[in-house]
């Protein structure tokens, strides 16, 4: 039996109760742009609280194609669990009471931590490294100090990338402090290693997102190994408004 506490279960348990289970709204999360629900997701004996977040409640976009933000959470998902970082909560797209839209675990965390009041902490400084790593590969335009949280078990968590994988470059990160350094061997043979085997995700990638998104990803993971350094801020517009 799964329980919504279960800190044992396998990402492939717990997508399985999410795609199965029945998806019952509990309420509104405070401070979203868009319909992002608490939900509790039912399958048997099995039960997870999960956030929901609608096709129908996306706030339309100029710079993204509408309807498509849930698909992109999924896809964020999916390349940081071939990856091998950072941790994102298991996440599936599919039919619930508001339409088809993103369900994703839900981790409880600690409230009065973010990237800011963690960013010194030296236990974190390799985690945060490989994050602003992804957010480079997967092009995130709304990296927020709390989309970085503390879980209860004592780990690190990262959510909402519905604004990742944009063909343009629109990286938009609180994480510069390692922008031009040099990434270190250790995450240079990770991405490489990750390069090597990208054809194995990526025909899960193609079932979420635009063909051209996919080979732009692809081609922003080759830029990053042969530059070797971090990326640095660009002139239009390089952090997240609000910042936490």
């Amino acid at each position: 039996m799964i329980a919504p506490d279960d800190r044992s279960a396998t990402d492939a348990e717990i997508l399985s109760v999410l795609a199965a289970g029945e998806v019952e709204i509990l309420g509104l999360l405070p401070g979203s742009t868009n319909f992002t629900y608490l939900a509790r997701v039912r399958d048997g004996n099995d039960e997870l609280l999960a956030v929901y977040k609608p096709r129908e409640g996306e706030a339309p976009l100029w710079d993204f194609p509408d309807g498509t933000l849930y698909r992109r959470e999924v896809a964020a998902y999916e390349l940081a669990t071939a990856l091998g970082w950072p941790r994102v909560p298991p996440t599936l797209h599919r039919d619930g009471p508001e339409g088809v839209g993103s369900v994703q675990r839900f981790l409880p965390f600690d409230l009065a931590e973010h990237y800011f009041t963690m960013q010194d902490d030296a236990r974190w400084t390799n985690t945060f490294r490989r994050v602003a790593l992804f957010d480079a590969v997967t092009n995130n335009a709304d990296r927020k100090a709390g989309h970085c949280l503390l879980a209860e078990d004592g780990d690190l968590f990262f959510i909402d990338h519905g604004v990742c994988f944009n063909l343009e470059p629109k990286l938009r990160t609180v994480i510069w402090e390692f922008a031009g350094e040099r990434i270190r061997d250790d995450e240079l043979e990770e991405l490489r290693a990750f390069r090597a085997r990208f054809g194995d995700v990526r025909p899960r990638l193609l079932e979420l997102l635009d063909p051209l998104e996919v080979e732009v990803t692809g081609s922003r993971l080759d830029a990053l190994i042969e530059a070797r350094r971090f990326p640095e801020p660009g002139p239009d517009r390089p952090y997240p408004w609000p910042p936490v």
